[in-house]
């Protein structure tokens, strides 16, 4: 197989990424919401948001970390953009007969802290997933997939939810609670990804094969800041 070029886009990489950037605000929306499975206390977005990271996992490993890098900041400025229409969206004054007022301020009000949170744990986690992941590749010559995607994501998805905690619920909850939430989260992910292990195999595969490329990250820059694709 080649290299990605890095000159064309392909539709299945506009694909990847549209789904990765729908996934990932819709989890910054839902966020807010507390979830009980017994003494297990979740957040909503823990059921779709380790998808980010399976598609991330996708992306870097088919068309290497500078095309991952595009789809990372385009992420990132969706949420930024989302939270900027959120926060002017509620600070517009409402009629007096909508009684929905106090609801939509709930949900979307809490949302602004809720993005600050998820654009700095997005982006230390989802850079430290696709960085590792991509060394991993070349030092391993391509081989065991599946210690680079649970390797890469025990580190990524570590980072991703204690930043992300931190920021979001830190002062909300008694620390025994903070903590077991932490944990919990944590837990989930890894196991998410370790269980989407096969789906990530096939969705790779038939990537590689029907574009016809692997690539390898040799000698590449692996700052944030690049924005370029070759």
């Amino acid at each position: 197989m080649q290299q990605d070029s890095g000159k064309n886009i392909s539709t299945s990489f506009l694909i990847l990424t549209c789904i990765f950037v729908t996934c990932l605000l819709i989890t910054n929306i839902v966020a807010g919401r507390l979830v009980a499975f017994g003494n297990m206390i979740l957040t909503a977005d823990l059921f779709l948001f380790p998808v980010t990271y399976i598609f991330g996992d996708v992306l870097t490993e088919v068309y290497g970390f500078r095309r991952a890098r595009i789809t990372i900041w385009l992420g990132f400025a969706a949420n930024l953009f989302m939270a900027v229409v959120f926060i002017f969206v509620v600070s517009l004054p409402s009629p007096s007969f909508w009684e929905q007022e106090g609801a939509y301020r709930t949900v979307l009000g809490f949302a602004p802290r809720i993005v600050l949170a998820s654009l700095v744990a997005y982006f230390a986690g989802e850079f430290s997933n696709s960085m590792i992941l991509s060394r991993m590749k070349v030092l391993m010559s391509g081989k065991w997939l599946w210690a680079r995607t649970i390797g890469s994501t025990l580190v990524g998805e570590g980072v991703d939810t204690l930043v992300f905690m931190a920021i979001a619920f830190s002062g909300l909850y008694e620390p025994g609670i903070f903590w077991s939430m932490v944990l919990v989260q944590y837990g989930w992910k890894v196991t998410y990804e370790v269980l989407a292990t096969p789906l990530t195999y096939y969705i790779v595969n038939w990537l590689k094969r029907t574009e016809g490329i692997d690539t390898f990250d040799d000698g590449i820059s692996y700052n944030p800041f690049i924005w370029k694709s070759n």
